[in-house]
């Protein structure tokens, strides 16, 4: 109660770990207020099943300046920001596409279309440079060879980039824990759905949200301001 919208919150795997992606499609037009709680909801994911102890809260843009974007990202950047000096997150502006994967914030929070596009992007980025790897280890003898020599760092970056090993992406703001499996799932991506709900539950994520919602409040005067 009180949580406007459940959101998809995958982890992606970044160049420091890895990052909360929220939204991600289960609301492709948000309103401001709808970002603030994703914020919240991101923060505490990554505070409890990354162990992140002050996760770095940034908004998905065009530009790190707070004048980019539409008038969503500009409302929704200005109720970030009271909530960061009221100390409730830790938001640190705005974030551009590039800058996720590099690992340039923890929790990556942004409106269901435009998560959805980018994390499409990465997944069909993370297929090309695989293929381009096994090309190009499978050119002639010595690249097999060197795949040879490199087999345990390439066997640990293909297990970053593998999505089964996430097993799926848990819908935040909802009473019990639910995940959401990937379409092309297998046995060892519901392995790992499994386990992640079992963390989920461990972790008491519900509760903290619940704890929280008041924080979470949007000014009326401020409520559903773009959609009048």
């Amino acid at each position: 109660k009180g949580v406007r919208r459940a959101a998809m919150g995958p982890v992606l795997p970044t160049k420091t770990g890895g990052a909360v992606l929220i939204d991600c499609g289960a609301t492709a037009e948000c309103t401001p207020e709808f970002l603030l709680q994703f914020a919240f909801m991101g923060s505490y994911y990554a505070k409890k099943m990354l162990g992140i102890s002050n996760p770095r809260v940034a908004l998905l843009n065009i530009g790190a300046e707070d004048s980019k974007g539409t008038q969503l990202q500009k409302n929704a950047y200005a109720l970030l920001q009271k909530a960061a000096d009221a100390g409730y997150v830790n938001f640190i502006g705005n974030i551009e596409a590039r800058g996720v994967p590099l690992g340039e914030a923890d929790v990556v929070v942004s409106d269901g279309f435009s998560g959805n596009v980018l994390l499409k992007g990465i997944e069909g980025t993370a297929l090309f440079m695989s293929g381009m790897m096994k090309d190009m280890f499978k050119r002639n003898f010595l690249t097999k060879l060197a795949a040879l020599a490199c087999r345990s760092g390439i066997q640990d970056f293909k297990k970053k980039m593998d999505n089964r090993e996430t097993g799926g992406t848990l819908l935040l703001g909802l009473r019990k824990p639910v995940v959401k499996a990937h379409g092309s799932s297998d046995e060892l991506a519901f392995y790992h759905a499994v386990r992640q709900a079992v963390n989920a539950v461990e972790a008491n994520i519900t509760q903290d949200i619940q704890d929280n919602i008041e924080k979470m409040a949007v000014p009326k005067e401020l409520e559903h301001a773009d959609e009048t």
